[in-house]
């Protein structure tokens, strides 16, 4: 059984290492656009902070590939996949045999690209996206008598490269399209505690406006901005979000929305071609319907479920979460599910509160008498219960009001 993987990060590392329980004598190949051992993404934030270094990173040993007998094919892309002579094309036409891998089963765990965005004068020095060990080894070695940092979205990626930029002595300005930080995961009320809270701390925070051009000679000093406001700057960090990498994917022969379709085996349109992580598109279990959840614990978990499945243990895959949980400065903040249903919404029940004194707020958000949404801030020691409702989506047999309280347990949940 020939297997192909594309992408080595942590969907087809799980993969991998799935198939070999089953089939330790099967060909893998793993593809891979980088060239570093497998590691923590989402540590890569703590390594610009200073927090970790680059050989915290890696979360599997240099001879991961030799003790699994798989070939790897690192610092390439796959440029497109013949679904009928089934082979990935590494050519850059993607169109041609020449270079190709053949597979008999194949996983597509490609991951996800930054979001671009529309500006002027992209091609400047200095101007990073915030992805991978490359992106933030790229940073560090460009700081040297940087000042003034500009950090375009006010997502999670966003925070972190303005939280380890200040830990590095940069002065630190974010732009944020939308009225308030954390517009994805968050509510306009929690948005505007952290926005508060934010500007208490001297951090420069403007809402409701973006860059639309860089200048500089050779490397980015200035950026205009869409209120014909000019900013100095010597470093911009775009943390927009991302969109699954899929630019190599035959959309007209395997089926694509805004990741790749799969069914509860992650298998895609195409029998024996599964897809898993952040290039997944699957059940939200809290919206019930389909979503892409970019989250790292979803990518481990469905890189493995995709890796029994391809060497033929049935296993099913429930769904994901979309959760999120972040420390920025002093305030915590904790979100899960469905946080903002359409305003009047019949079918959604919402209950909120915020504590000025403690400085708390709590909102959950219930459909059919099941828990579908929760923002905390400054008050997330339940959280992980009020996930596991989520998850469960069992009936709540007790007052919604009372999962409110901070008296909260499992006992009362499982009533």
């Amino acid at each position: 059984m020939k297997y192909v993987i594309i992408g080595n990060g942590i969907a087809g590392i799980q993969a991998a290492e799935a198939i070999r329980q089953l089939d330790p004598k099967g060909v893998l190949t793993m593809i891979g656009d980088e060239t570093f051992p497998p590691y923590c993404r989402p540590m890569i934030s703590r390594v610009l902070e200073g927090a970790s270094t680059p050989a915290d990173l890696p979360i599997r040993s240099d001879r991961f590939y030799d003790d699994l007998d798989i070939t790897p094919v690192l610092g390439q892309r796959a440029a497109g996949i013949d679904v009928e002579n089934r082979r990935v094309l590494m050519n850059p036409d993607g169109k041609t045999l020449l270079n190709s891998i053949p597979f008999d089963k194949l996983l597509i765990a490609s991951g996800a690209d930054p979001r671009p965005i529309k500006a002027d004068g992209l091609h400047l020095k200095n101007i990073f996206f915030m992805r991978t060990q490359r992106d933030v080894l790229e940073m560090l070695e460009a700081l040297e008598g940087v000042k003034h940092a500009l950090v375009l979205g006010g997502g999670l990626v966003g925070f972190k490269a303005a939280y380890g930029l200040l830990h590095r002595g940069v002065k630190v300005r974010m732009l944020i399209k939308s009225g308030y930080p954390l517009s994805m995961q968050a509510d306009e009320a929690a948005g505007q505690m952290i926005l508060e809270g934010l500007t208490q701390k001297g951090l420069d925070v403007r809402v409701g406006i973006e860059a639309v051009a860089f200048e500089g000679r050779g490397r980015v000093d200035t950026a205009h901005l869409s209120d014909r406001s000019i900013l100095p700057c010597d470093m911009v960090i775009i943390g927009k979000g991302v969109l699954p990498a899929l630019d190599f994917i035959p959309r007209d022969r395997i089926s694509v929305d805004l990741g790749i379709l799969v069914d509860e085996h992650l298998e895609t349109s195409i029998p024996g071609i599964y897809a898993a992580g952040d290039a997944a598109e699957f059940i939200d279990i809290a919206r019930q319907s389909r979503w892409v959840n970019a989250l790292w614990p979803e990518a481990v978990n469905q890189g493995r479920i995709a890796g029994f499945n391809m060497a033929g243990r049935p296993v099913g895959y429930p769904g994901s979460l979309s959760r999120n949980v972040i420390r920025i400065f002093d305030m915590d903040v904790m979100t899960g599910g469905l946080v903002n249903p359409a305003p009047n919404d019949p079918e959604f029940e919402v209950i909120a509160h915020r504590d000025t004194r403690r400085n708390t707020y709590r909102k959950l958000v219930f459909r059919e008498n099941r828990l579908a949404g929760m923002v905390l801030v400054n008050d997330i020691e339940q959280g992980g219960l009020l996930l596991s409702a989520m998850y469960s989506r069992k009936p709540l047999n007790i007052p919604h009001e009372s999962l409110m309280g901070h008296s909260l347990n499992c006992k009362q949940l499982m009533a």
